[in-house]
C-alpha cells in the first residue's frame, strides 16, 4: 500500500527541522559552512513537502 505522500511530509518536515538547527547555530558559531548546509537542509525539506502534497492530491484525484 501507498503511503499517499505522508512518509515525503513527515521527512521534508524532519529536514526543515533539522536545517533550521544547524542554520541557527551555525549563525551563533559565526560557522557560514554550517549555516549554508542548514539552509540546504531547509530547501531540502521544502521540496520533499511538495512532492508529499503532490503524491496526496494525485492520489485523492484517483479516488
Amino acid at each position: 500500500m501507498a503511503d499517499n505522500g505522508f512518509s515525503d511530509k513527515v521527512k521534508g518536515t524532519v529536514n526543515k527541522t533539522k536545517g533550521e538547527a544547524k542554520d541557527q547555530y551555525g549563525n551563533a558559531t559565526n560557522n557560514a559552512s554550517l549555516q549554508a548546509e542548514g539552509k540546504i537542509d531547509k530547501l531540502k525539506g521544502e521540496v520533499q513537502e511538495k512532492i508529499g502534497n503532490m503524491k496526496d492530491k494525485a492520489h485523492f484525484k484517483k479516488e
